[in-house]
């Protein structure tokens, strides 16, 4: 089987989902957010905040070229779907799964938004960067599931298994 790229917004559950679906599947997992915080010695906050947004999304961009994944679930940061060229790669010897969340949603789960290391420019919000996000993941998915404030990582790994299958 190919390898499970997942993909969405900060806080749809992509590491969460992913680490479940890895064990699931008997696969390897690989968060990009934590290949980019071991590769730099920082947090991602700290990457922004020092080096600039520019220079995150060029060292994720990079982590996203390069990385060569073999029966892995791999849980992209929310802004890796901006790179085509790492998505491309990752693509190329993988399923991208979506997980869509509504907006609302992400709201109520992000609790820590100046902290987290999510790239925003200068005076975007978190609506902002849905709205320019959305069309990306949905270009890129091969797989995309639904979660709400009531879905549990279970579920949602439930639904991916479903949707490799039928594959």
């Amino acid at each position: 089987m190919k390898n499970i790229i997942m993909v969405g917004m900060p806080g749809s559950g992509k590491s969460t989902v992913g680490v479940i679906l890895a064990k699931s599947l008997g696969f390897d997992f690989i968060d990009t957010d934590l290949v980019i915080c071991k590769r730099e010695s920082k947090k991602l906050q700290e990457i922004i905040d020092n080096q600039g947004l520019d220079k995150f999304l060029e060292i994720e961009q990079q982590v996203g070229k390069e990385i060569c994944p073999v029966n892995s679930v791999v849980a992209t940061g929310g802004s890796m779907i901006l790179s085509s060229e790492a998505m491309n790669n990752l693509r190329n010897n993988g399923i991208v799964v979506y997980i869509e969340v509504p907006l609302n949603v992400l709201k109520k789960r992000i609790t820590n938004i100046k902290t987290r290391g999510i790239a925003f420019k200068k005076g975007e919000t978190l609506e902002d960067i849905f709205k320019v996000r959305t069309p990306l993941y949905e270009k890129y998915a091969d797989i995309t599931i639904t979660a709400d404030e009531n879905t549990v990582p279970e579920d949602c790994v439930n639904q991916i298994v479903q949707k490799l299958n039928n594959l």
